[in-house]
């Protein structure tokens, strides 16, 4: 054994879990790593190394490994070695993977044809390949998600058909993608760059939001092509965006401005020197806002108010987001100050950050004031104040405040609908509220929009009406936060079953989970006692690292309990980093159900040790298992410690130790 370990020579630089997957399979047979009892989970760290290394050696390794010690990969598992081998440049190996898979789901489909994409830049054969997969992936799989059209349509790009573009994008239409963001974005990039500037402009002024990329690559097309009065269009459009500019958007704004139109003449501002200075100010504050230089930013703008330089509305937007991102009230309050000085404030860009600021730094009172003294509103200056008052709780006077937004003969778009559909679901009334809401939102042509009919499910689910909802859901696209709201209406209607039914088809159509999709289905596995399904979200968890979520991980430790698994729920709360005192709680509360009263004392005086705290929930559930011991001296020990916790004024702890008391005495 020594002369073969001296045989392999050992670099320094070369990745320790590569040298460790080239030893001979003999020598790492015995690892518990490697055995062949080993979960395919236990690969994935070495795939993602050669993934972020673009170490195509260690994926092979990695690979050979896997085939050696695993009978049966799983379909996860697999689809992850064709993204690893795509990532390290090897469309050869990725295909070879996929060809020979047993099964293949969505993801698998996804995965080879982003590997495609990856490797066609330049090749044409790779791409009319990449074109072939997807007609047969048209015929094997019903349903499609946004990233499978990702890699669909960067092979149209490379492949210079318009013809192509033009089908996928009838396709988007078919299964209702084309209102998808990323789907759009991507189609009216392709059409400007194949030249067709017409379809282009028209798909994009359909879009429900356009980022800052989607503006610059309109500016610049209509720019390169001299057409500089319908570059001056767009540049007034995204003036009143409320979007910041990037540098791309401030070079080719330069390009646009200084220039006038008159009697279709172009004539040079006479303030051009004048508006250069601000804007090459601005630049400065947009590289510091986007390099993460925020009190290099408030310095600079300190500086230009100190030596009375002049500024402008784009100057206040890119400070007011500054004192957002660093929570900061008081800079946020000096800019307004400042603003209200220059006259900036009657701006409206400049009060819609205001308000904006406000907003987010939950001080709504002084958002109203500030969209009370405007003399001009649009539309985001009443979204803007919307959403505040609904994520701040105070969801009344969000929905006066779209009430005026009515009368005001505005037209709602769908971030108004889905911040009033907020606040309205947390309102008593709040099933009457939904059904009008969802009654605007048809009239002003928003029910179809993706984020407005999410909000609608998700408000008929919290009111259990689950049939409404489940014609919005089937209607909408097929997304995570669609299916959690359904699955969170089904748990809170005492109908598990079909949350169970969702979160298997969420998988065979290839959509992750996250960690709220994780905590609702545990929950129903210990509603309905199976324990079966509930181990097998639990692997889930850990699968894709939601193990270590609090949330998630109670939620394990609750369905454990629930279900009278107390071994499992054990090894589940030990794998909690730092239980809180729901966690404790829960596992005293599972020793109580399941019989075992004296351990859940032992499991109390271990949360006491940990320095955790108990609350009211804690206590009655202590005093109910001297109740159910006749332990007088526990029971006095609890009271000891309602007292000391100041936990006696609650009802539920004064009823369960007055119970106590009477049966002990």
């Amino acid at each position: 054994m020594q002369a073969t370990l001296k045989s392999i020579p050992f670099s320094f630089h070369r990745s320790p879990k590569l040298y460790y997957l080239l030893l001979p399979l003999h020598l790492t047979s015995a690892s518990p790593f490697c055995s062949s009892s080993s979960s395919s989970s236990q690969w994935f760290s070495f795939l993602r190394d050669a993934i972020s290394t673009s170490d195509l050696r260690l994926g092979k390794c990695t690979h050979a490994r896997i085939l050696a010690f695993e009978e049966n990969p799983e379909r996860f598992l697999i689809n992850n070695l064709i993204s690893t081998y795509s990532k390290c440049g090897s469309l050869t190996y990725a295909r070879r993977v996929f060809v020979k898979m047993p099964e293949r789901d969505l993801v698998s489909w996804n995965s080879i044809l982003a590997a495609y994409a990856q490797s066609s830049e330049g090749f044409i054969e790779n791409v009319e390949e990449g074109f072939h997969l997807f007609r047969i992936l048209r015929q094997n799989v019903v349903f499609t998600s946004r990233m499978t059209l990702a890699p669909v349509l960067k092979l149209c790009l490379y492949s210079g058909y318009v013809w192509a573009s033009e089908a996928v994008h009838g396709y988007a239409c078919k299964i209702g993608l084309d209102s998808d963001e990323f789907v759009s974005g991507a189609l009216v990039n392709i059409y400007l760059k194949f030249g067709k500037v017409k379809e282009g402009r028209d798909l994009c002024e359909e879009m429900s939001y356009r980022d800052v990329v989607l503006w610059n690559l309109m500016l610049k097309v209509y720019l390169d092509m001299g057409l500089k009065e319908e570059a001056v269009s767009i540049s007034s459009a995204f003036r009143t965006s409320g979007l910041h500019p990037s540098e791309t958007t401030l070079r080719l704004l330069d390009r646009v401005s200084g220039v006038d139109f008159e009697g279709g003449q172009v004539k040079s501002s006479a303030n051009g020197h004048h508006a250069s200075g601000i804007r090459s100010k601005n630049q400065i504050l947009t590289k510091y806002l986007k390099g993460s230089q925020y009190s290099a930013l408030l310095k600079c703008f300190a500086d230009m108010v100190e030596f009375n330089l002049e500024c402008d509305d784009v100057t206040f937007i890119l400070v007011l987001a500054t004192a957002v991102t660093l929570g900061s009230l008081a800079s946020g309050q000096q800019v307004h100050c400042m603003a209200l000085k220059l006259g900036f404030d009657l701006k409206l860009t400049v009060a819609n950050s205001l308000i904006n600021m406000y907003c987010k730094l939950r001080r709504v009172n002084f958002a109203r004031t500030v969209f009370n003294s405007m003399n001009e509103r649009d539309l985001i200056s009443w979204n803007s104040v919307i959403s505040g008052f609904a994520q701040s709780g105070l969801e009344v006077e969000a929905v006066r405040l779209f009430m005026q937004l009515l009368r005001c003969g505005l037209t709602p778009d769908h971030y108004t609908m889905t911040s009033v559909l907020k606040a309205t679901s947390s309102l008593s009334e709040s099933l009457s509220l939904n059904k009008q809401v969802h009654v605007h939102a048809i009239k002003s042509n928003n029910a179809a929009d993706s984020f407005v009919s999410t909000a609608l499910i998700d408000a008929y689910s919290r009111n259990r009406c689950m049939k409404e909802a489940e014609i919005l859901f089937e209607r909408n696209s097929f997304d995570l936060v669609a299916c959690n709201a359904m699955m969170s209406g089904y748990t809170q209607s005492n109908d598990g079953h079909k949350t169970l039914k969702l979160f298997a088809l969420m998988h065979h159509q290839g959509e992750r989970s996250d960690d709220f999709t994780l905590a609702t289905v545990l929950k129903t596995c210990g509603s309905l006692f199976a324990i079966n399904e509930g181990k097998q979200v639990h692997s889930n968890a850990i699968k894709s690292g939601y193990d270590s979520d609090l949330w998630v991980s109670s939620g394990v430790l609750d369905m454990y309990v629930k279900c009278g698994d107390m071994r499992a729920a054990q090894f589940a709360f030990n794998c909690i980093h730092a239980p809180d005192d729901v966690a404790w709680t829960t596992m005293i509360s599972g020793c109580i159900e399941n019989g075992e009263e004296e351990r859940s004392f032992h499991v109390y005086s271990q949360m006491r040790l940990m320095g955790v705290l108990p609350d009211e929930f804690t206590i009655a559930t202590l005093a109910k298992a001297s109740s159910c011991l006749t332990a007088l001296e526990q029971g006095r020990q609890i009271h000891a410690n309602a007292l000391k916790l100041n936990c006696t004024g609650d009802t539920f702890v004064t009823k369960t130790t007055f119970h106590v008391t009477k049966k002990q005495y």
